[in-house]
């Protein structure tokens, strides 16, 4: 079984996390995606943990498998036109330079368009380029301040505060996963390929202001921003009588009955201020406080076997370093494990859509700064002669200790 984007090439011109998330998700689909890094290579190489290559860290691993790395100067002219080469055979463009640099080294979408008239291209950075924010930098703790998203905090916590997760940069690769399928689809059906703009700011507003536009929905406003019961100070985890938390959600008004009564407060489903969800999220933050209050009287796993047979939604609390050994995540297969040839053993999240026809795949792990060089200018048609001269010139480069080349060099 082939899987659902096998035979799609894709450029990347990406690093730190957004595109190379994005072009990973898309290379777990199946297709052919050929990055292109500076000689310094991708700016998250280095961060994080390593094994055995400081260039091999954490972070890059989780962003960059399925994919073979070359390397191109594309301040170099022999280094563009290697790209364009490149490019004129690829069905996507995915780059996060910010407009004018595409533009600085000849490779904006009319340049591009004019080498491969098929090309969906698609650019990613933090601002589009049709408001007066559009030649600004961007890094996910700068969109989540502009997006609302920090002073969400300010409102549960009195400070403001950043999620600690690149939510932004994460958010926003969805956005191109879904845009690159879209173009490719309709590429399909008319033969014409397009350009495509994700910008940062606008993906994080769009899907943050799905509940928080509230009261803003209507002009003029009914309310302010911002749902109510999301911002509640008790909304948290509760801890039990035994120290470990538990979530517990009775959200409609059967939930909250049936929690009521199997926690021995039966009186509280007739509460004039919690009869019904209405009631309830005009009194939320004392709706919360009561089931904390409750949950706190009996250990978890007593509360575990109450509501265990209930329809009452509720589940333990994990650690980041529990979410290893998670029976659930364990049964399904989540977690997969592979030998890097130069890092060793990997643990991999798999890809979480399941697929019966076209299934995903984790084919080959995290590339060494350019692994592939060799291998995909060859493909481009490019002579030894010429691919020697690049090497040279540190237009292009390969590990000096390349199992892959020196096995086809053999």
């Amino acid at each position: 079984m082939s899987a659902p984007l096998a035979g799609v090439r894709i450029i990347e011109m990406t690093s730190v996390v957004l595109g190379p998330y994005a072009c990973q998700i898309l290379g777990d689909m199946g297709a052919d995606i050929v990055k292109i890094e500076p000689p310094s290579g991708d700016t998250n190489r280095n961060l994080g943990p390593y094994q055995n290559h400081s260039d091999m860290a954490s972070l890059f691993l989780n962003c960059n498998r399925n994919k073979r790395s070359l390397v191109l100067d594309l301040k170099s002219e022999p280094g563009r036109a290697a790209a364009m080469n490149i490019i004129s055979g690829a069905d996507v463009l995915i780059h996060n330079f910010r407009p004018g640099a595409m533009n600085r080294l000849g490779f904006d979408y009319e340049s591009v368009r004019g080498a491969n008239g098929k090309i969906i291209y698609c650019a990613t950075y933090g601002y589009s380029k049709n408001g007066p924010y559009g030649q600004k930098g961007a890094l996910d703790d700068s969109i989540q301040a502009v997006s609302g998203i920090a002073s969400l905090q300010e409102r549960v916590l009195g400070a403001p505060r950043y999620l600690p997760t690149v939510v932004a940069d994460k958010t926003t690769a969805l956005y191109v996963v879904q845009a690159v399928l879209a173009a490719l689809f309709h590429r399909q059906r008319t033969g014409e390929g397009q350009e495509i703009e994700v910008p940062m700011f606008e993906s994080v507003v769009s899907w943050l202001m799905v509940e928080h536009l509230w009261g803003q929905t209507f002009e003029p406003p009914l309310a302010g921003a911002g749902y109510p019961r999301l911002m509640a100070e008790h909304r948290k985890p509760y801890r039990c009588q035994d120290g470990l938390y538990l979530a517990v959600l009775p959200y409609w008004d059967a939930h909250w009955r049936t929690f009521c009564e199997v926690g021995g407060r039966p009186e509280l489903a007739d509460d004039p201020r919690f009869i019904d969800m209405a009631h309830r999220l005009r009194n939320i933050d004392e709706s919360y406080r009561v089931t904390g209050e409750m949950i706190a009287r009996r250990p978890r796993e007593e509360w575990l076997e109450l509501l265990g047979e209930t329809n009452v939604p509720m589940m333990v609390m994990n650690g980041l370093d529990d979410l290893i050994h998670d029976p659930h995540l364990e049964q399904s297969g989540f977690w997969q494990m592979h030998d890097h040839p130069d890092e060793g053993a990997l643990r991999m999240a798999s890809y979480p859509a399941n697929f019966s026809a076209t299934p995903t795949s984790i084919r080959s792990l995290a590339p060494r700064l350019g692994e592939h060089s060799v291998e995909i200018l060859r493909e481009a048609g490019l002579g030894q002669s010429e691919i020697e001269e690049l090497l040279a010139a540190g237009i292009t480069l390969q590990p000096q200790d390349n199992p892959s080349e020196q096995q086809q060099q053999e």
